[in-house]
């Protein structure tokens, strides 16, 4: 009766449009974190790049939470929607994070591991933008939607055999004679890792809202 009541009620959907912006900040900071990994003379701008892009992403996370308080009828649970929102500033707090990392050892030359898990978190980043505009119609998209859910998780997936294998080179390399840079280049890759490991957390949240209204 619930259920029926709910769809027969005007429903709030400005929160498409915040969640669709919060991607789009999501899909900036992941191209800015790719292009920071490449190294070169434009890291700084990157590194700003990324924070700019978290605070505005901290911004629209606000307004949803807000939303949520004042909104009589939400177009699926509210504490759904918390938690989609909040799983994807944590995926771009965790890119500034990293870059926080990188700024802090100075680093200025990246593993091509780490440029490969810099792939993967744009890739994933993409398929969430995707997803997100299909949540208004979760119905009619279940498939897609679900199809994307495994895909990032797929793309997860990638991400560890990167992570293992670089940490793996990195001790060969610099296990013994040079311990701190094996120490630096581990937490980045361990950073990076988180930022895949984020988006999954996304994806599962998309899947769970398909299970819960389809």
């Amino acid at each position: 009766m619930l259920s029926l009541f709910r769809k027969l009620m005007p429903r709030e959907d400005r929160f498409f449009d915040l969640f669709e912006q919060h991607s789009r900040t999501v899909v900036g900071a992941a191209e800015s974190l790719r292009l920071l990994l490449a190294g070169g003379p434009d890291m700084e701008s990157h590194c700003n790049r990324i924070i700019e892009l978290e605070n505005q992403a901290d911004d629209i996370t606000s307004e949803v939470m807000l939303a949520v308080r004042r909104s009589f009828i939400t177009p699926f649970d509210r504490g759904d929607i918390k938690d989609l929102i909040q799983s994807l500033d944590d995926a771009i707090d965790m890119m500034h994070k990293t870059v926080k990392t990188i700024r802090l050892y100075e680093k200025t030359d990246f593993e091509p591991g780490m440029q490969e898990m810099g792939e993967a978190i744009v890739k994933a980043a993409h398929l969430i933008a995707e997803a997100i505009p299909l949540l208004d119609k979760v119905g009619v998209h279940a498939g897609r939607l679900s199809a994307i859910a495994e895909e990032v998780t797929r793309v997860e997936g990638h991400s560890d055999e990167l992570h293992d294998r670089g940490l793996k080179d990195l001790y060969k390399r610099f296990g013994k004679s040079d311990p701190m840079a094996y120490i630096i280049g581990s937490e980045i890759y361990g950073e990076l890792e988180k930022v895949v490991d984020r988006f999954e957390d996304v994806a599962d949240e998309i899947s769970g809202i398909v299970i819960e209204n389809v």
